[in-house]
Order: structure tokens, then sequence, then C-alpha cells
């Protein structure tokens, strides 16, 4: 699971527990101003879980955690229940979008669109 700090120019996702080994990252730090996009992501998630993977560590069904290429894009994933995912969706950084379970993803979002106000939702 992960949770959102937000800094007035920094969006911080710190990775909890056992998903920081699995993920191999503690925290990312992405500047507020890669962020433009910031919504739910049950459907995918959902979906993402029972699929395969050849990158980051992957438990069909159970857990994604760590840094996956996915439709030639790199995409971070920590996620265990597909109800609390969201995903960030970033620009001109490294990652194109984060997709993170947390503890209340409608709570998040709002958090995340009131400090970053032109979002749009994710593609």
């Amino acid at each position: 699971m992960a949770q959102i700090e937000l800094t007035p120019d920094t969006l911080i996702v710190h990775i909890t527990g056992i998903d920081r080994l699995w993920a191999l990252k503690s925290h990312l730090d992405i500047p507020l101003a890669h962020v433009v996009g910031a919504a739910l992501a049950a459907d995918e998630a959902k979906e993402w879980l029972h699929e395969t993977h050849i990158s980051g560590t992957h438990v069909p069904g159970m857990l994604s955690a760590g840094t996956f290429h996915h439709h030639g894009d790199r995409v971070f994933w920590d996620v265990h229940d597909p109800k609390k995912a969201i995903a960030i969706q970033l620009k001109d950084d490294k990652l194109a979008r984060l997709v993170v379970e947390v503890d209340d993803p409608s709570a998040t979002l709002a958090a995340i669109s009131h400090a970053v106000p032109t979002l749009v939702a994710p593609k």
C-alpha cells in the first residue's frame, strides 16, 4: 500500500510495509508540475492483477509492485486491492503513470486535485 504526501512542490508516494521490498522502493518524489491526471483505477487494477507480467513483482490476483513496462511506457504499481487503486498520470518524468493502492481513494484524489487544480482524467 502507498501513502501520498503533498508538499507545495512535490507529490511523495511512501511505499509502506513489505511492499517496499516487493517494489524495490521506499518512496517516489514526483514534482507537482509533472502531475497531469488522477482518477480511480479499480477496473484497470483488477484486470492488471489477473494478467501475467514480466518485470516487477507480480503474483496474479494478489499483488503487483514495482516498475513495469506497459505499452511502451514505464508504470509504477503498488496494488493489492483494486478497489482502493488510483492512477496518477505524469508528463516529463521517467515514469508515465503511477497506479497505487491508498487507504481512502476519494480523499486522496481530492487532495491531489486541490494541490494540482489543472488535472485531467488519465488515459
